[in-house]
């Protein structure tokens, strides 16, 4: 059993590190302040090739595995650009394998390249105001009139909306009291952020101020058919697809935030002097940041895992969801406790591991609540009855 990464796999990290570089601690404290997407950073990942890491290669992409992608993320989050870097690519690694898997040809060409090559960015509308995660129980509904589906309703916590040139869209086309299961009659489209039928608002946050959360209201949006993934009422089937490399995407850049935090607090903590010694010379700062480590290396081995078993075409759910559960919480205490070392300096925004804490929140809150994944595993892997 060899747990070493490949040379391909070191040479990832390190190239991925060195675009990185390039966006330092300065840039990234500047973007939290005044907020405004990232698009240097977005183009620099994309002349590198990055954003197509996963994508198959007859596309332009790279045509790896989510294990790679996993890599890339944690590297990105962990150059100190956190959950703000991360999430400003993350939809372009995972977000369109629904397209991958049940598109059609003329699909694939037509929506792959742009998204790769980073000429389009693209947002993911499924969660709406009043049933969160109760996915099967949407509400904007898609009719379709000839050649076109007309929709209305709402969606919140989109990613992107206010930069995004198109929209990945889970909506119902056939009433929930007319489905014989809930898991029917919703469909999958991708198609143009038309801003003259979509009111995009957006939502003051905790952090990740340059990557915007937003509510929308979409009022009489026309989409093609042609713009339909799949058969009509299959499409919370072809979202699957993206759930388990998310939640491995999601654990890797929880990770790597934490890493960054327990970097920093591990050279302050050596560096400041108190009562004539460092700080980390007493083992009530040293065994945290311990602690901290063990628990990284640990989230590493569980994303890392899952991101195998999805490579090789097996099941990977529990998997998935543990390394996503346990690296959010690695990372939420690696950054409380780069918090707590830097002491009073560490409340300010100039030492960034504040920046870090505020952003360790979203990995434990999304895309699915620690509670939804503890109920999953309880079901699915110890055999206990369903409890919700």
């Amino acid at each position: 059993m060899n747990f070493d990464l490949t040379e391909d796999q070191k040479a990832i990290r390190s190239a991925v590190g060195a675009v990185c570089a390039d966006f330092n601690d300065d840039y990234w404290l500047r973007k939290d302040r005044e907020g405004g997407f990232p698009e240097d950073f977005y183009a620099a990942m994309a002349n590198a090739g990055w954003l197509g890491i996963a994508m198959p290669s007859e596309y332009g992409g790279s045509g790896l595995g989510i294990s790679e992608a996993a890599i890339m993320m944690e590297a990105v989050s962990g150059s100190g650009a956190g959950l703000s870097g991360a999430s400003a690519i993350h939809m372009n690694v995972f977000g369109l394998h629904p397209v991958v898997v049940h598109g059609n040809e003329e699909q694939k060409r037509r929506w792959l390249p742009p998204i790769i090559n980073g000429q389009n960015k693209a947002c993911f509308g499924v969660t709406e105001p009043n049933t969160g995660l109760n996915t099967l129980a949407l509400k904007t509904m898609a009719v379709r009139q000839g050649d076109k589906y007309v929709v209305h309703g709402q969606k919140v916590w989109i990613s992107t909306a206010q930069v995004a040139h198109k929209i990945l869209l889970l909506a119902r086309t056939t009433p929930l009291e007319d489905v014989k299961s809930k898991a029917q009659g919703l469909s999958l489209f991708y198609t143009d952020l038309d801003r003259s039928k979509i009111e995009v608002r957006e939502i003051e946050k905790l952090g990740r101020k340059a990557v915007d959360s937003n509510q929308l209201f979409i009022d009489g949006l026309e989409i093609p058919v042609e713009d339909r993934i799949g058969e009509e009422g299959r499409g919370f089937e072809y979202i699957l697809h993206g759930l388990n490399p998310e939640r491995v995407l999601l654990a890797a850049e929880a990770t790597g935030l934490g890493r960054v935090a327990l970097q920093r607090a591990a050279k302050y903590a050596g560096e400041r002097i108190v009562f004539d010694r460092p700080i980390g010379k007493n083992q009530g700062i040293q065994h945290p940041l311990a602690e901290r480590w063990v628990d990284l290396e640990a989230g590493t081995l569980l994303y890392q895992r899952a991101a195998w078993l999805y490579d090789q075409g097996r099941s990977c759910g529990a998997e998935a969801n543990a390394a996503k559960f346990f690296c959010a919480e690695a990372g939420f205490r690696a950054c409380e406790t780069a918090v707590l070392t830097h002491g009073g300096m560490g409340y300010a925004k100039e030492y960034h591991v504040e920046r870090y804490f505020r952003e360790a929140m979203l990995p434990r809150i999304a895309p699915i609540s620690p509670q939804l994944i503890l109920s999953f595993i309880a079901e699915k892997v110890l055999g206990l009855p369903k409890s919700y």
